[in-house]
């Protein structure tokens, strides 16, 4: 930090905030209400000095901050800051205005995760190269201390996996469609009624919103470049009711889960080459697991270590003032960096580890099956998985009574219902299997196939 950037003891630090929606309000109040708290935690006091908003006219009387600091003009308010708090969200004019921010020797806070997931290394090196800080806490699951952690109370420790439920909106729908029988859509109806979802619930419940945190953990917790785009993707719209059931049957439940997870692998020549596997996607884990609890709206992130061993994290995920708890602490951070000179941590990305594609993860499947009800075709089942290198762990088989059919009323041939669940293999070698048994004469249908985690 150069001597301009530092902050004489008469000076107060001057705070200037992006955005004034859910979390923004609870910042600015937050701010105001708290001020001698946080001046005494920082060492110097700190000043709102604007909001940046889309509407200066707009009625807020109800944040405890002076009417004369919303403005439209969001660069005249950055470039007078000491620090710059982003709660505007998206990728723009977000990029910019931080970039400006940094460029005019700002610390930057943001809670942004998709413009993080997607040009990190970017903001990374803009904020090295002004000796700025760069603090995102409040960018994955809210509230919960997760970010932090991982980096700073982890570093001497190697991190193997990170598997967590980072979006409320589709925790919330599943647990009603575990706990109520609701269908999804009525379960998202639901959501939408309480504030959990949005008009447009696209961004959550087809595993945007919780790919973008997977990105910035496992860049975190492996000291690799992730983006956005290299992480594996399903959302829970083709979750059915049938599916909980199934999961219930096996004292599972279905979460839609971040799985970021180092592996290694020995080839021919007995050398071992380690990268990143990276996904999203529903899965049906043990209700015995800590995840397996994890109610309503919450998040929470379970973290395995080498020394440290299994670690969770757990709390609110969103909502107003537990995001602007997050903001806030890492406002004291960066501010008490200023105070007294130097910057905190910047982008650790020594391992560059190669990130996997899904074919390559090591998952295990849950797969229902219609089948006809005649000698042979378990066995002729059991070879399609033999023959793709997948080893079935259990086999359950219910009779499906025989329908009438034709204008005669004759008995069409008995029905079987067949689920599988398979033990850990290659995505891959599973997705083929898949595709094998869809192309057996005795399979009617695969009726479902789910990936099963945390057993």
């Amino acid at each position: 930090m150069s001597e301009s950037q530092q902050v004489t003891a008469e000076e107060p630090l001057k705070v200037a905030l992006l955005g004034c929606g859910v979390v923004g309000s609870s910042v600015a109040r937050m701010l105001t209400e708290h001020a001698d708290d946080l001046a005494a935690r920082v060492g110097r006091p700190l000043e709102l000095i604007g909001i940046a908003v889309r509407r200066a006219g707009k009625d807020r009387s109800e944040l405890p901050v002076d009417p004369a600091l919303f403005t439209t003009d969001a660069e005249s308010i950055i470039t007078r800051a000491d620090i710059v708090i982003e709660v505007i969200g998206g990728i723009e004019p977000a990029r910019s205005l931080i970039e400006l921010a940094m460029k005019s020797g700002a610390s930057v806070v943001s809670a942004n995760k998709a413009l993080l997931a997607e040009a990190g290394p970017a903001l990374y090196a803009e904020a090295a190269e002004h000796g700025v800080d760069l603090y995102y806490e409040a960018a994955v699951a809210g509230a919960i201390p997760i970010l932090r952690p991982i980096r700073e109370s982890l570093a001497g420790d190697e991190v193997r996996k990170v598997i967590g439920i980072v979006n409320g909106t589709t925790n919330y729908v599943l647990d009603k469609m575990d706990t109520t029988g609701q269908g999804f859509a009525e379960a998202v109806e639901q959501a939408q009624a309480l504030g959990y979802a949005e008009a447009d619930p696209t961004a959550d419940v087809e595993g945007f919103d919780a790919a973008a945190k997977a990105a910035i953990l496992a860049s975190l917790a492996f000291h690799t470049r992730v983006s956005s785009d290299q992480v594996y993707r399903e959302g829970i719209t083709e979750v059915s009711a049938a599916d909980v059931q199934a999961a219930r049957e096996m004292d599972c439940v279905v979460k839609l889960l971040a799985i970021c997870e180092r592996t290694e692998t020995v080839g021919a020549d007995g050398t071992t080459t380690a990268g990143v596997s990276v996904r999203v996607h529903p899965a049906m884990i043990p209700r015995s697991h800590p995840l397996g609890g994890v109610r309503d709206a919450f998040n929470a992130v379970f973290v395995e270590a080498d020394a440290a061993g299994q670690l969770m994290f757990y709390g609110k995920g969103a909502g107003g003032d537990p995001t602007a708890s997050a903001v806030l602490g890492d406002v004291v951070a960066v501010a008490r960096h200023r105070v007294g000179g130097g910057r905190g941590h910047g982008e650790s990305a020594y391992a560059d580890l190669p990130v996997l594609e899904m074919g390559q993860a090591m998952t295990r499947y849950h797969i229902s099956l219609d089948v006809a009800d005649r000698p042979g075709v378990l066995a002729q089942v059991a070879t399609s998985f033999a023959e793709h290198g997948v080893s079935i762990e259990t086999v359950r088989q219910h009779i499906i009574a025989a329908e009438p059919q034709g204008p005669d009323g004759d008995v069409g041939e008995t029905r079987a219902n067949l689920i599988v669940v398979t033990h850990t293999a290659p995505d891959a070698a599973l997705s083929a299997t898949v595709q094998a048994l869809m192309g057996l004469d005795t399979v009617r249908e695969v009726v479902s196939v789910m990936r099963v985690e945390g057993a």
